[in-house]
């Protein structure tokens, strides 16, 4: 499934913090993985049976950064490029990446409750690639993507799309060698983390959407009792309906709120 999104708040060939580390490190795993052979991906990829008979919890985390050949790489890599540089650019690089290894952890624990007999190696990141993708939909919900390039689709409902064909093709056990339950577990975990406060007690230093609020926290020295109200009220109405339902006023207040930060 090939994607594409008019929604570009940076430069299209501008890397992020948080994404450069992950394309990189992704790049140099499958370089290393490719001449270390099968034993290395049976010993850091996600096989559930190992994991709960000879406690590898390593591989909840390593699996992430294995893949089944150089097209399921790219493929990952292009969606977390094209995707995450806007989500980490809203929160910033630390909770972008804390956010994205809960996600592919979110995933990890769904492959092993759905087969946790199984002996298959899991791996990849596509787990927490569905999850920045829940995220992007969450920031951008009205942000138009086009799947092959041709057909337009609102990211809001791209998400919901993605997650019903995850579901269905995990109980029809379609897809030899995809995990589909892993999917819609990176998916599932994304939203209910954002979507639900009870996520932030606990994890009290991060608060889903609220992590672009915490960013741009203004000083009470520097900015005035109603301006913060009136940033406080914007941001919430980010929180609730996403950037592109801002008026024109609303979006030249936060430019210049996140201007007046940028000089401090």
């Amino acid at each position: 499934m090939r994607y594409s999104f008019q929604h570009t708040p940076l430069s299209p060939l501008q890397l992020t913090g948080a994404i450069k580390w992950l394309i990189i490190t992704n790049v140099v795993v499958y370089v290393f993985q490719v001449f270390a052979g099968r034993s290395f991906i049976y010993t850091f990829g996600l096989v559930p049976y190992s994991l709960i008979h000879y406690f590898r919890l390593w591989q909840l985390f390593t699996y992430m950064f294995l893949h089944g050949g150089i097209f399921h790489l790219l493929f990952n890599l292009f969606i977390l490029w094209m995707f995450g540089k806007s989500v980490e650019d809203a929160w910033g690089t630390k909770s972008f990446l804390k956010y994205y290894f809960i996600c592919g952890l979110g995933a990890a624990i769904a492959i092993v409750l759905t087969g946790p007999n199984s002996t298959t190696v899991n791996i990849g990141a596509s787990g927490a690639i569905y999850g920045i993708l829940v995220a992007f939909a969450m920031l951008y919900p009205e942000t138009i993507i086009y799947l092959y390039f041709l057909i337009p689709v609102k990211a809001k409902y791209l998400a919901i799309i993605l997650g019903v064909i995850a579901f269905l093709a995990g109980i029809s056990g379609s897809g030899s060698g995809i995990a589909h339950f892993g999917h819609l577990g990176g998916l599932l975990v994304g939203y209910l983390y954002l979507k639900y406060p009870v996520w932030k007690y606990r994890f009290p230093r991060i608060d889903g959407l609220k992590l672009f609020r915490r960013k741009y926290q203004p000083k009470e020295e520097i900015i005035s009792k109603n301006w913060e109200e009136e940033i406080n009220r914007i941001l919430d109405k980010i929180l609730a309906q996403g950037v592109d339902s801002l008026t024109i006023e609303e979006k030249k207040m936060m430019d210049e709120y996140v201007q007046r930060r940028g000089e401090e």
